[in-house]
């Protein structure tokens, strides 16, 4: 019954949203009441389940956005943004601009969030598609793609992370199996999905107000030195503490310092200040034009973090209802082998409950009873359920709505482009965690 109440309301929520043209925050909190109603949450409980559920999504996203769009949109009004496009186009050329986009979201996404590594690389997707005309899921979908692939896979990020504690695995050894099969799958779908025809139909805008809609000459715009030392400010901060924490015990003195500084919030606050003091003048009348900018990402949004907060609402609801443990009870003591049944348990999950963390945390506690004793490698069950909770990403994944509200899509659009895209990583990296497994195996190890 659980199953049912999720599947009648994702139904209900296209229809809301398709038919109706329902506002996409009224529809999902709407949804949310009814989930909560159906699986019997007490109604005096329901108002401090929606704003859980909207706090800690907007907690966790709000911050980061919110700097994120402004140090865009300051880059974007200095000709900043429009440097380092300018830079890729003709480094790699119009006709490998995917590549680029490709190869800078897997650098940067291998220690940064996929919240945090997208809206600091999406205003240079903005910026080619504005400039080169191309169709803005050309240049943006494989950016999305390789960010989903590092994030979801591969640890420093939280879930494959707090999976790896829970199975006992090396996180070192976890991220170099995974990199074998990640980098060249999610270059693959990255590469590929662009290029289908149902994705190649859509030509959504670029929303309004993220992107300055200026053409600089090349004496407006800042040297590539300092466009580039700002756009991989927070990518230096973030990814040396996370280095910096795997190196050094925890007892380090420095530690704390290093943690704090290499948070994404402080990193961003700290480059959105790096970004006001180096391009200021360059904006118009020093900071108060530079404040204009910000007010400016600020006002564009509002809305997407709303929507991005009603998802955490009704992801709350999900699980505040017990749909985790009806699926957890439901899946104990089935006879597959350890690493199927970690990865399907994190895909059932994950398409219940639309959160991947609470997804692979569940499915760890699911399967780690038939770890031991199995002599499956403890990394390549992390690396199971890692791959699982990034399948189906749909309309109860707070991230998909940040994927629809940028990239200006429909609702079924969406669905068409990020939930096919994410399902397809999932079925590759049980493919590549299976061939992993096969190789050690005939290594002896």
């Amino acid at each position: 019954m659980p199953l049912v109440i999720v599947g009648i309301s994702v139904l209900s929520l296209l229809f809301l949203m398709t038919k109706l043209k329902l506002n996409g925050f009224i529809a999902l909190l709407l949804v949310a009441v009814g989930v909560a109603l159906a699986q019997g949450v007490s109604l005096e409980k329901i108002p401090d389940v929606l704003a859980g559920g909207i706090g800690d999504q907007i907690g966790d996203t709000m911050i980061v956005i919110g700097l994120g769009a402004m140090v865009g949109r300051v880059m974007g009004d200095c000709g900043a943004a429009q440097r380092i496009a300018g830079k890729l186009v003709d480094t790699f050329g119009l006709r490998w601009v995917q590549v680029a986009m490709v190869v800078t979201a897997m650098l940067i996404g291998v220690t940064m969030f996929y919240e945090v590594a997208f809206v600091i690389i999406v205003p240079i997707a903005f910026t080619i598609v504005r400039v080169t005309r191309a169709n803005l899921l050309w240049v943006g979908l494989p950016m999305s793609i390789a960010l989903s692939t590092m994030h979801s896979f591969l640890p420093p990020h939280p879930g494959p992370t707090a999976v790896a504690a829970t199975f006992d695995a090396s996180v070192g050894l976890t991220l170099f199996y995974g990199l074998f099969f990640a980098v060249p799958f999610g270059a693959l779908i990255a590469l590929v999905w662009p290029r289908l025809p149902f994705v190649r139909r859509m030509n959504p805008e670029i929303p309004q107000g993220l992107v300055t809609e200026r053409t600089f000459s090349d004496e407006e715009m800042p040297g590539m030195g300092w466009s580039l030392s700002v756009a991989l400010f927070p990518v230096v901060l973030i990814a040396g503490a996370a280095v910096y924490d795997m190196a050094v015990p925890d007892s380090d003195p420095a530690l704390p310092l290093v943690t704090f500084i290499g948070s994404a919030p402080i990193a961003l606050l700290l480059t959105l200040l790096l970004a006001l003091w180096a391009f200021g003048p360059r904006v118009g009348r020093g900071l108060a034009e530079v404040s204009k900018s910000c007010n400016s990402a600020a006002q564009a949004m509002a809305m997407i973090l709303l929507v991005i907060g009603a998802g955490g609402a009704f992801k709350g609801v999900l699980v505040e209802g017990g749909i985790s443990d009806y699926i957890k009870d439901l899946t104990d003591g089935w006879p597959v082998s350890p690493i199927f049944l970690a990865w399907l348990v994190a895909v059932i999950l994950r398409i219940a409950l639309g959160s991947a963390t609470v997804a692979v945390v569940t499915a760890a506690g699911v399967v780690q009873p038939m770890l031991d004793g199995s002599g499956v490698h403890p990394e390549l069950m992390v690396l199971a359920v890692s791959c699982g909770s990034i399948a189906f990403s749909h309309v109860n994944d707070p991230g998909f709505w940040m994927f629809k509200e940028y990239f200006n899509l429909s609702v079924i659009d969406a669905i068409k482009a990020r939930t096919t895209y994410t399902t397809a990583l999932a079925v590759l990296g049980l493919g590549g965690v299976l061939a992993v497994e096969a190789g050690l195996d005939a290594l002896g190890l």
